[in-house]
């Protein structure tokens, strides 16, 4: 009968302690690090609503909603105008930017060649560009040439900001339909769907709610854009839904009201503010609210 001896070294029981310790310690100092940078995250956000709404709350009136803009110097008016401009504006945009966006993320999940590649090489680009500079590109090839939609207008405005959404929608819905199990997809082809079948009846209900997110973060985005629409849409102090013609939008009023020398507006602004801020807070709750009841269907 043999018997083997273990000569492996052993760690004494204090060693093994002292390496408990350390990990423990460790693990506290990047909680407390992790913590701190989400109250600092948190502490910022919650310090610009409580000014926002210290400031501008008393703002928000009925006139906001009903009036457009009054002569300068003429204390009254709203923001009406911005409003349904910025609506139309964020309308138009999606239409433009989400089905490029989302075509795209597919083309690059199922393509695996040199196109591809390049195709999300310069969409990273493209999400890096200053919003500024593609507003002077729409200015150069839409604003300037002449035709129908000669000069500004609401699609001019409108394509600066799908141009932006594009790579945001691309890029999230890319690494959300990464995350989709490969199985599914091989289960819906093995069983005879074609692959476009695949992608809109397996792929993208089981990427929904991720792509919702991405739509939501680049709604955000562009919905308080100022710069683009400075030499796109232009603003209007007239009411307008026309898209050849300019276009008032709620970025353009606060940075309007802001700039200019009279108290009234600069409440004006503070309460315009508000408002970007509320819509984006209820896109992300009606989103969460539509995603949760259909999982719970």
């Amino acid at each position: 009968m043999s018997t083997t001896i273990d000569t492996a070294p052993r760690r004494s029981l204090s060693q093994q302690s002292l390496g408990t310790v350390w990990r423990k310690a460790l693990n506290l100092v990047m909680l407390s690090l992790a913590g701190a940078a989400t109250l600092v995250a948190v502490g910022a956000l919650l310090a610009v609503l409580i000014y926002l709404t210290i400031q501008g709350i008393g703002s928000l009136h009925p006139a906001i909603f009903t009036q457009g803009p009054t002569p300068q110097g003429i204390p009254g008016g709203g923001l009406r105008n911005g409003i349904i401009g910025s609506a139309i504006l964020l309308g138009v945009a999606s239409a433009i930017g989400l089905p490029i966006g989302i075509l795209g993320a597919l083309y690059q999940i199922e393509s695996k060649g040199r196109l591809a590649w390049t195709v999300r090489f310069f969409t990273d680009v493209l999400n890096s560009i200053p919003s500024i500079v593609i507003g002077l590109f729409v200015y150069a090839f839409v604003v300037v040439p002449a035709g129908y939609f000669h000069g500004f207008s609401a699609l001019a405005g409108s394509i600066a900001l799908g141009i932006i959404m594009i790579p945001t929608v691309m890029r999230t819905t890319e690494e959300i339909l990464r995350l989709v199990p490969t199985a599914m997809r091989d289960a819906s082809l093995a069983l005879g769907a074609t692959r476009w079948r695949t992608m809109w009846s397996v792929t993208l209900p089981a990427a929904r709610a991720g792509i919702l997110t991405g739509v939501m973060l680049a709604l955000a985005r562009i919905a308080g854009e100022t710069a683009p629409l400075l030499f796109t849409a232009f603003g209007n102090s007239l009411l307008s839904m026309r898209l050849n013609q300019p276009i008032d939008a709620l970025p353009l009023d606060i940075y309007i009201d802001a700039t200019s020398p009279y108290p009234y507006l600069h409440r004006q602004a503070e309460a315009g503010a508000i408002l970007l801020v509320a819509f984006i807070l209820a896109l992300s709750l009606i989103t969460r609210f539509v995603l949760r009841a259909r999982v719970q269907e």
